[in-house]
């Protein structure tokens, strides 16, 4: 069946909402091509670029439309699902509320797929004309807790088809990668305890935390990866005042690339704090399905993290190691014992491992699109 896919995400990016876009419908296009994606914008790239930075190894369609900022992309929804219809799409898989009403209306089946609440001015009122709009449809929320608002915003919603899709992880990005000290060689790391955080430094991901465990383990060496260059310039310049010397800033690394950094650490980091600024400017700490987190799964070594309630949707203590947010001095206790044991993190990052293969990207795409014709 024909799938299109519409987002208001810029491509190429190092968002986090970009990439996970492009996983989903690389992962739709392995389950049931074609699918052709519509984004906003006079943008073009190589598709030979794309599979680099997104870590893509199915080629499917991209087709970039141009959209007004006056209009608030709803010239680039009414466009986009038009010329879905001129393909022949025989559903729709979007991230816009506003193109999967229209799409409603004209008849074709959705996929509506959430990642924050619904807030703004209109966008309470475009959440209940998909939930009162009849025809075939589908909501997709990355938690439990994301469900649990919107009912608590809504009302209830058990008539409609609601899915619970946690983010995923391209497993086979992960098979075939060498043991840590070998990673370690191969990138000219170190050979030495080694931490690794993968992801930005926006607020609420946990910098002072980063700095400080850095400070108290010299012993140890630190890897940071990706940040934009704004954000490691600051960072750079902190570590340097304080005279921290056993960090490593790789700054941006393409999706592709970005899993042997990761199996590099012995201990994987998810320094999240109590409040993270989300997509609407809004805290999403209680809703929140980051990426790292299944691509740490993957990963297989030993997982430390905040621990905020809406992780133990994925994360178990079989798993993982989880800190109270922002407590430094936990976050050294337990630092310092997964240094001094291999043994725990073997098991931790074992069990990871085979928790991961409930995460695929691929299962996901399967799960969303069963039984929707």
């Amino acid at each position: 069946m024909k799938t299109a896919c519409i987002s208001s995400s810029l491509v190429p990016s190092s968002t986090a909402n970009s990439i996970q876009m492009m996983k989903v419908c690389h992962a739709l296009s392995q389950v049931d091509e074609p699918v052709r994606l519509w984004l906003p914008g006079g943008g073009s790239a190589a598709w030979s670029d794309l599979a680099l930075q997104y870590g893509l190894t199915q080629s499917f369609e991209v087709r970039w439309l141009s959209s007004a900022r006056i209009f608030r992309r709803y010239d680039f929804a009414w466009r986009s699902v038009t010329e879905a219809q001129r393909w022949g799409a025989q559903r729709l898989y979007t991230w816009m509320p506003q193109a999967a009403v229209l799409a409603l209306r004209r008849g074709l089946p959705v996929i509506l797929e959430l990642h924050d609440r619904v807030t703004g001015r209109l966008g309470p009122w475009l959440f209940r004309q998909f939930v009162q709009t009849a025809g075939k449809k589908r909501l997709l929320v990355i938690t439990r807790a994301l469900r649990n608002q919107l009912e608590t915003q809504f009302g209830d919603l058990s008539g409609l088809d609601i899915q619970i899709a946690p983010n995923g992880v391209a497993l086979e990005q992960y098979d075939g990668l060498p043991e840590a000290p070998s990673a370690r060689a191969y990138l000219g790391l170190p050979e030495k305890p080694t931490v690794v955080y993968s992801g930005h430094f926006y607020a609420g991901r946990g910098v002072d935390l980063l700095v400080g465990l850095a400070a108290a383990f010299p012993q140890a060496s630190f890897v940071w990866v990706g940040g934009r260059r704004e954000d490691l310039e600051i960072l750079h310049r902190r570590l340097e005042k304080q005279n921290i010397t056993n960090v490593v800033l790789t700054g941006f690394i393409p999706n592709q690339q970005l899993p042997l950094y990761q199996v590099a650490g012995d201990i994987l980091l998810m320094p999240y704090e109590r409040s993270i600024a989300g997509s609407s400017g809004g805290n999403s700490a209680d809703i929140c399905s980051p990426m790292k987190m299944f691509d740490y799964l993957a990963a297989g070594r030993a997982i430390l993290s905040s621990d905020l309630p809406v992780f133990h949707e994925v994360l178990t203590p079989q798993n993982a190691v989880f800190c109270p947010p922002e407590d430094l001095s936990a976050w050294k206790e337990a630092l310092a014992e997964l240094i001094e044991d291999p043994a725990r993190r073997q098991q931790l990052g074992s069990q990871a491992r085979r928790d991961a293969e409930n995460y695929t990207w691929r299962k996901r795409a399967e799960r969303a699109l069963l039984n929707f014709a």
